[in-house]
């Protein structure tokens, strides 16, 4: 079961000749969940070989350009190359305004269905499920509206030994009880232990996604046990002053955060 990360940019507002504005592509078990859209994600997509026409969910942090200036190219192409499956576009609650002055204007012949998912980032959300895998918001500290993301597989049944399917003749109404933890009582009465005839599933992971944002513990509850985290940072102590007229408040006065 695949699960990776393509990290596609990390560059802050201005890019640069080696690196793009910021966007990732989530991999999961072959369902591509792209992560912010900054300038150049179509041409990072392209050179890391990643069928754009995979990306049905689209995920945007907060309304800064650096995090969005390519979405908006990202859904030309997606005309220019016949798309007809929807595409589901999760962000701030501004981002629905965004988007439709844009299409008026620009894009009013869309080949395909937008549905745009807007969400707040005053607490955690569940915005996306399906059976393998949720989605949660996590509140990010920035000057507008932020959210970080957490993406976490749904646990999977364990795995039943094939060969004690025919050893004790289990009926198919069984199996499923028995991926879910049950023993299994034979015809002659005798309990077969769940430990004897399943093998363990394999553990779930995750992805933590944090975005532009001052310190901040109250991410700490959402990060604690991930296993892959990405966490925006952009100032050192030498630059307190830049990082306080750009919004991380006392920055230069904290005495709880270390910079290695």
């Amino acid at each position: 079961m695949s699960f990776s990360i393509t990290i596609l940019g990390t560059s802050s507002a201005l890019p640069t000749s080696e690196r793009f504005p910021t966007a990732h592509l989530l991999n999961a078990n072959e369902r591509f969940f792209l992560i912010d859209c900054g300038e150049g994600t179509q041409i990072q997509l392209r050179k890391y070989k990643i069928k754009i026409g995979k990306i049905n969910q689209i995920f945007i942090s907060h309304l800064h350009g650096d995090h969005i200036f390519g979405l908006f190219g990202l859904i030309s192409s997606f005309c220019l190359l016949g798309r007809t499956s929807k595409l589901h576009i999760y962000g701030p609650e501004m981002l629905e305004d965004l988007l439709l002055d844009h299409l008026k204007y620009f894009q009013n012949d869309l080949t395909f269905e937008l549905i745009i998912h807007t969400f707040q980032n005053k607490k955690s959300s569940l915005i996306y499920q399906d059976k393998s895998i949720e989605v949660r918001t996590i509140p990010m500290l920035h000057r507008i509206p932020t959210c970080g993301f957490l993406f976490k597989e749904k646990p999977v049944p364990k795995n039943i030994r094939k060969e004690l399917v025919e050893k004790y003749k289990i009926p198919i109404r069984e199996i499923v009880n028995i991926k879910n933890g049950s023993d299994f009582v034979t015809d002659d009465g005798a309990r077969i232990p769940n430990k004897e005839l399943t093998l363990p599933s394999y553990k779930s992971r995750s992805y933590a996604y944090c975005s532009d944002t001052a310190y901040n513990e109250s991410i700490i509850e959402y990060i604690r046990s991930v296993n892959i985290l990405y966490h925006e940072t952009t100032f050192t102590h030498s630059d307190a002053d830049l990082a306080s007229e750009t919004f991380f408040p006392d920055f230069g006065k904290r005495k709880d955060i270390t910079i290695f």
